[in-house]
């Protein structure tokens, strides 16, 4: 019988110790990959673990031969699309959640008039 003896939840991230552990079973390294993609340091893979670069996750995903979504769950939605992120998404949001809530209050006020 086999059974599941990973101790990770299926929605975790990877440590970065797993991810740099699988480019270097593929044979690479971060900086053979920053040169493959024409940049002059690693420093800007490196970024890469601790925030959400969709460019440089996709690079480091296809080096280790998987997609992006399987590396960092939480930084992609179920159907693999990006997650929206960032102060601009939130301004977004905020302003969203304002329009929506003066209709509701004016839809509640029409109700009562009528």
């Amino acid at each position: 019988m086999v059974t599941n003896t990973s101790k990770k939840p299926v929605n975790e991230d990877w440590h970065p110790a797993d991810v740099k552990a699988a480019i270097h079973k593929a044979g690479m390294t971060l900086a053979g990959i920053a040169r493959a993609y024409g940049l002059n340091t690693s420093s800007t893979l490196s970024q890469t673990f601790t925030r959400s670069y969709p460019l440089n996750e996709k690079r480091i995903a296809d080096a280790i031969g998987v997609h992006p979504m399987v590396i960092w769950p939480s930084r992609y939605n179920e159907d693999g699309s990006i997650k929206p992120r960032g102060f601009r998404f939130v301004q977004f949001n905020a302003t969203e959640n304002a329009r929506n809530s003066k209709t509701t209050a004016a839809d509640s006020r029409l109700a009562k008039v009528a």
